[in-house]
């Protein structure tokens, strides 16, 4: 797979066949380094790892040491398999039948970081010695898992050496149903929380002598769901607060529990931070009083790249390769781009995601090629504009 001829599906089926349930490699960051050092890129691995957590690989790739800097952006590692009895081909495999590319990662990202790789082949090929600009691969191994070591921290490392990312584009399966169904121009927050109340356990036919929990804890869940956070906004939905569990663990119907959990999780638009969620929280369950304890994770800020040159660059290319209008939607969970918009506009167009994480993950041969050329009408686009 070297020179300026990528094949994007058989990078992707190399990749494919690399074992990188999060946060290993496997092998998958090898083959990319073949591909983009035969186009002539300068590849770089940056190992990071902190107390508590396991160690990743990321690469960094690039083209050009001057002029503009447009970065694609991506993820090697996967999610696990699930029960591997119920896939109908090798999950590794990178088997290709019905038209389709099989495999984990085949949607959720490895055959769209091969296209890109592609695209960027093609593109240079015929933009020659005279391109004076510069493309880049941040391509990191933790997205699928913690996002502790990976793309934050290769962006904090290229900004302390004074590297710029003028644009990006992260690579996620945006597309509902089809290619060209849509860009995503931002996210919502999220946060998690865990509440315990306390209480004392005692007898059901002595209450006075004991302190149920559990009334406390349903007021305190009713206060939190009693309206809607908001009625959405014109670039995001409704934000939306959904209970996940709620355990007492009394097995006893004659005792009075001592302790009774809940979790939920916040997904949220731009009309709140996750410090007013939390402080909105905190007040609501010391209303309702009572012993208890309130922990939470921030899993990511909303963020909104608004309507402008870059995505309407995206659609462009979409529309022109397609003859599809993307919608620009900020629906879906989070995305490594929380991390990138701190430092250069920042879009996601990728494959269709509807077998993502899914037993037989697959995407059609047919999308393969026509993101690859998708991604090279980017780049014309990209770099035609001053």
């Amino acid at each position: 797979m070297s020179g300026t001829s990528i094949d994007p599906i058989a990078l992707a089926q190399a990749m494919i066949r690399c074992n990188s349930v999060t946060p290993a490699d496997g092998g998958t960051l090898g083959h990319l380094e073949e591909a983009l050092r035969g186009l002539g890129f300068r590849c770089e691995r940056l190992r990071f790892e902190e107390s508590g957590t396991a160690p990743v690989e990321n690469l960094y790739a690039r083209w050009g040491d001057r002029g503009r800097n447009f970065c694609y952006a991506g993820h090697s590692d996967t999610v696990p398999v699930g029960d591997r009895d119920r896939w109908s081909v090798d999950p590794f495999g990178g088997v290709i039948a019905d038209g389709m590319l099989f495999g984990r990662g085949a949607s959720d990202m490895k055959a769209g970081i091969a296209c890109f790789v592609a695209a960027s082949g093609r593109f240079l090929a015929r933009a020659g010695r005279t391109f004076g600009d510069s493309i880049s691969l941040l391509i990191t191994g933790d997205e699928e898992g913690p996002a502790v070591n990976g793309t934050r921290k290769v962006l904090e490392h290229l900004a302390r050496r004074g590297e710029r990312i003028d644009a990006c584009l992260v690579g996620e399966p945006t597309n509902p149903n089809e290619l060209g169904d849509m860009i995503k121009i931002g996210r919502r927050g999220s946060v998690s929380g865990q509440l315990r109340v306390f209480g004392a356990q005692g007898h059901v036919a002595y209450p006075h002598l004991a302190d149920n929990p559990i009334p406390r804890l349903l007021k305190m869940l009713n206060a939190i769901t009693a309206r809607p956070l908001d009625q959405g906004t014109e670039h995001f939905q409704p934000s939306n607060l959904e209970i996940t569990t709620i355990d007492v663990g009394n097995a006893a119907s004659n005792v009075i529990a001592a302790e009774a959990r809940a979790a939920f999780n916040i997904r949220f638009s731009d009309r709140h931070t996750s410090a007013s969620l939390l402080a909105w929280l905190e007040r609501t369950f010391a209303e309702v009083g009572g012993a208890y304890e309130f922990t939470h994770q921030i899993t990511g800020e909303a963020f909104l790249t608004p309507p402008g040159p870059l995505s309407s660059l995206v659609a462009r290319a979409v529309k022109d390769c397609t003859g599809r209008e993307p919608e620009l939607s900020t629906t879906g969970g989070t995305s490594d781009a929380r991390f990138i918009k701190n430092y250069a506009p920042v879009v996601e167009f990728g494959l269709v995601g509807a077998t993502m994480h899914k037993v037989d993950e697959r995407s059609k041969l047919s999308d393969i090629v026509a993101l690859t050329t998708i991604y090279e009408r980017v780049l014309d686009l990209y770099f035609a504009a001053r």
